[in-house]
């Protein structure tokens, strides 16, 4: 019963998302950009996207070193067997 109740939980907060996220238009994406440039300020901005950018570079080469040496473990374990 309970299990029931948090699947149905779970679905309808899914759909409020999905609904939500469909009506976002172009209004609505103007009124964020204006929000945030009122908080932040023209300067800021290119910083904090210069900063996320090089975040998601670092965890793009952080994710092919770690898959590399997962591969090279694997092999590792075939020429041992």
């Amino acid at each position: 019963m309970i299990s029931c109740y948090i699947y149905h939980l779970n679905f309808h907060d899914m759909n409020a998302l999905a609904i939500f996220l469909g009506m976002v238009g172009p209004w609505q994406i103007g009124l964020i950009v204006v929000v945030i440039l009122l908080l932040f300020g023209g300067k800021k901005i290119p910083e904090m996207m210069r900063g996320l950018g090089s975040g998601i570079k670092e965890f793009k080469d952080a994710s092919k070193d770690d898959e590399a040496s997962h591969k090279s473990d694997e092999t590792l374990e075939e020429k041992k067997s």
